[in-house]
């Protein structure tokens, strides 16, 4: 069981028990470095949030480093390849044979904060849940706080260090004066509306589908379990969506071939998320450090999420180890920067993936631009390298 801390000190105070979160403490601890979670939801609340699972291999690299990637290599599927249907044909992307034998791995994101969960608590880590009005403080100085309320109770954790995991809507990037942090954005003129269903999913890999009435996504959790999106309008309401009118208009967008042979079935999640483009610089400041959606916030086209919250913890974690080591700080002051070039290079891939496959206008020139786009990007050896090293992920 967890455990609250009140009125202490520890090295590193993490704010949010997501995968960012939770990878970093589990990092720590395995170097004995201790650190306290605070999370303002429930562990069911965290677990239950349905995400992606498409792992670069250096992801899955740093969740074996973790100690917790025994289920997901049983249970992970590897993918070689990706296939992208566009103007009545589909081309496939061989990334094993375009990236010298590398690929991604499925497995969801619920999965993996479940297991990371069930390391730190049955390692004794201290997580606070359902954390009530967090604050932090002290941030230019050397003992930075976080302040939260529980059972009515004002609680206070002094740190060396603070780790601000708490997404895009957390109080740790807020609390950055504004002089001192830059943020650059773009949101897109549509959403994404997905369901999961108890189905095999229509092909061994996944299809991303460019349709005259907008995007499609073929995707999967498992052999068993299916994750399928649809372009839909942001001012669409998900009560208006019923499963046969998802299944409808899922199949009117697919290919002829892969339409026949969906197996549809009623929906177990569904939902509608925004798109967009999110990065503030820098991710540090004093001795505050973003990582994840605090810091940056991708389009999914990409698959890129995840990875990039993997790729800041690796970073942060070197970082504090070697501080803690060596009282080196040099990796500490070059975080943001080591960071920020992997982060827009994925920013630029996310944005070029997403509009060369969504529908943003009824401009027919726009829609040929995309398709001349599509038809260089996978009739050339260079273009479809440039898809694969980037799918696969980038150093």
């Amino acid at each position: 069981m967890a455990t609250n801390s009140a009125d202490k000190r520890t090295r590193v105070g993490i704010v949010g028990a997501g995968p960012a979160g939770l990878l970093l403490s589990q990092l720590l601890a395995r170097q004995g470095i201790d650190n306290v979670i605070i999370e303002q939801r429930s562990r069911a609340y965290v677990e239950g949030r349905i995400r992606a699972g498409v792992l670069e291999m250096g992801t899955v690299d740093l969740i074996d480093e973790a100690g917790v990637g025994e289920r997901m290599r049983r249970e992970g599927l590897r993918h070689d390849g990706i296939s992208i249907a566009f103007d009545g044909r589909r081309e496939r992307i061989d990334m094993n044979e375009l990236t010298d034998g590398k690929g991604v791995m499925i497995y969801g994101q619920t999965e993996i904060t479940k297991d990371l969960f069930d390391a730190r608590i049955a390692d004794g880590a201290e997580i606070v849940f359902e954390a009530e009005d967090v604050k932090v403080s002290g941030l230019d100085s050397v003992r930075p706080e976080i302040t939260w309320r529980k059972d009515g109770q004002t609680r206070q954790l002094a740190c060396d260090f603070i780790a601000g995991c708490d997404g895009f809507h957390g109080v740790c990037r807020a609390s950055i004066p504004n002089a001192a942090l830059k943020t650059f954005e773009r949101a897109y003129p549509f959403g994404w509306l997905g369901l999961l269903s108890d189905t095999p999913p229509v092909d061994d890999e996944l299809l991303y589908v460019n349709h005259e009435r907008g995007f499609a996504l073929c995707s999967m959790r498992s052999k068993t379990r299916s994750r399928y999106y649809v372009q839909c309008s942001l001012e669409d309401d998900v009560a208006e969506w019923s499963d046969d009118r998802f299944w409808d208009e899922l199949r009117t967008r697919l290919p002829v071939e892969f339409a026949e042979r969906i197996v549809t079935g009623p929906s177990i999640e569904k939902s509608i998320a925004p798109l967009r483009s999110f990065v503030a610089e820098p991710m540090r400041y004093g001795r505050l450090f973003l990582a994840g959606d605090a810091a940056h916030i991708v389009p999914p086209t990409g698959a890129k999420g995840l990875n990039l919250v993997a790729s800041d913890i690796r970073a942060l974690f070197a970082a504090f180890s070697a501080f803690y080591a060596d009282a080196d700080e040099k990796l500490l002051d070059d975080y943001s920067a080591t960071c920020l070039r992997r982060i827009w290079k994925a920013e630029r891939f996310s944005w070029w993936f997403t509009t060369a496959t969504h529908r943003f206008s009824d401009d027919p020139f726009d829609r040929r631009i995309q398709l001349a786009d599509l038809d260089y990007m996978t009739g050339s050896r260079a273009g479809q390298t440039a898809i694969a090293e980037n799918y696969v992920g980038l150093p």
